[in-house]
């Protein structure tokens, strides 16, 4: 079953130039139950604003994204609770503790007193934070801050989880703790799209890889796919040559 469907997404940006700038240019995709999706490349070619349009925290220009079954334009309410969103960059309330920070995102979340409780103690356990779960989020490492964020993500049991760079800057302890809870929930069942710069980690994770391009998608497939597409086997070669083959066409387009 497909738990997301993305259909010929664009975005649109205005440049000072009075021009337009296409970050997302008709990309289409789908992640079914206990799947990882790698959406990967460089810098501007179009990641975070495809995971945020996905997350509703964008609008799209045109095209359509569908989580659970439903339409991320028109049903924004039921697509937040099926959906956990993680990234590198998000804040923590400094001056909360992890536990009381988790307490209060339960509460959003409409989880009862001993519901919320037992989910928290639950990840607590599981994400190995006991030992700093009563220390304010303003004092936690990098590392620590990463495992509240994902506490936070899976309170509600999301079955869809959109993971923007979630090992940037962590030390080894804590990516090796990241990537095995990644590998676990798309076991439990979960769709999981994934963005990350650390290819030998999509190469190890992602069941289906997708290369993305200024805002296009050239290539996708899992890894056994894309290593006979471009007759190499490091995941950053086989990017490489597969970029550098587009972009050749696309400048043999536009030559007199």
């Amino acid at each position: 079953m497909d738990m997301v469907l993305v259909e010929n997404l664009v975005k649109v940006f205005p440049t000072p130039a009075g021009t337009e700038k296409r970050a997302v240019n008709g990309l289409s995709f789908r992640v079914g139950e206990g799947e990882i999706y790698g959406l990967l490349g460089p810098n501007g070619a179009g990641k975070t604003t495809t995971l945020r349009m996905l997350s509703g925290l964008m609008e799209p220009t045109s095209g359509r994204a569908v989580l659970a079954g439903h339409d991320v334009a028109v049903e924004r309410e039921q697509v937040k609770r099926k959906l956990g969103f993680l990234t590198a960059h998000t804040g923590l309330y400094l001056r909360l503790t992890a536990r009381e920070l988790l307490r209060y995102f339960a509460d959003l979340h409409g989880m009862g007193p001993a519901a919320g409780q037992e989910r928290i103690d639950h990840l607590l356990k599981w994400l190995d934070m006991e030992a700093f779960a009563g220390l304010r989020c303003g004092a936690l490492s990098t590392g620590q801050r990463q495992r509240v964020n994902i506490a936070r993500a899976l309170l509600a049991d999301p079955p869809i989880l959109v993971m923007d760079e979630p090992t940037l800057g962590l030390d080894v302890l804590s990516n090796r703790i990241i990537l095995e809870f990644i590998r676990r929930e798309r076991d439990a069942g979960k769709a999981i799209i994934l963005s990350t710069h650390y290819l030998d980690e999509a190469e190890s994770l992602c069941d289906c890889i997708g290369l993305l391009h200024d805002g296009r998608l050239v290539a996708e497939g899992d890894l056994e796919t894309l290593r006979a597409q471009a007759g190499m086997l490091r995941l950053s070669d086989i990017f490489l040559k597969l970029v550098h083959a587009d972009t050749r066409a696309l400048l043999g387009a536009v030559q007199p």
